[in-house]
């Protein structure tokens, strides 16, 4: 809840044009996506991190590995666009995986992302994911995207 009115201000349309979720509308779409992300991680569902500056503590960011109780969690990131350009994003995945690596048993996770958004289909093929399927998917803005999927692979 700290970050939620920096949150609210920073996930925008330009953020949100690649993403499911759709802007919050109100702060309390924000609070409610918070509170909903607390309740996914007491259930031992998912982890929902926010993303900081190492040198400052600057909040940049949200990550998440949803679906951990199943065999094939989903990763995801935003970052504000203020902080684009610095490969804050591939740290942030580089650390999730690392801890799911650590934490869980699995088969492998999925990254999906929309194919246009080509800084973000670098983060997984940085970690040596393969693309594995195409597809269409309608977010929350009503907007058909046309998604790409890697599956990243546990380390042996």
């Amino acid at each position: 809840m700290k970050y939620a009115e920096t949150i609210f201000d920073v996930f925008d349309d330009e953020i949100t044009k690649y993403m499911y979720p759709a802007t919050p509308k109100k702060i309390e779409d924000t609070r409610v996506f918070i509170e909903s992300s607390i309740d996914g991680i007491l259930r031992s569902e998912e982890i929902v991190v926010a993303i900081l500056k190492k040198d400052t503590h600057e909040y940049i960011g949200n990550g998440g590995l949803h679906h951990i109780d199943t065999k094939t969690p989903e990763l995801g990131i935003w970052i504000k666009k203020e902080a684009h350009g610095h490969g804050y994003g591939k740290e942030a995945v580089r650390a999730l995986k690392e801890w799911a690596d650590k934490n869980l048993s699995y088969e492998y996770i999925t990254y999906p992302v929309a194919e246009e958004n080509i800084p973000s289909r670098k983060i997984p093929e940085s970690l040596g994911a393969k693309e594995v399927l195409r597809y269409p998917k309608t977010n929350q803005s009503g907007i058909t995207m046309n998604m790409v999927e890697y599956h990243i692979y546990p380390v042996k």
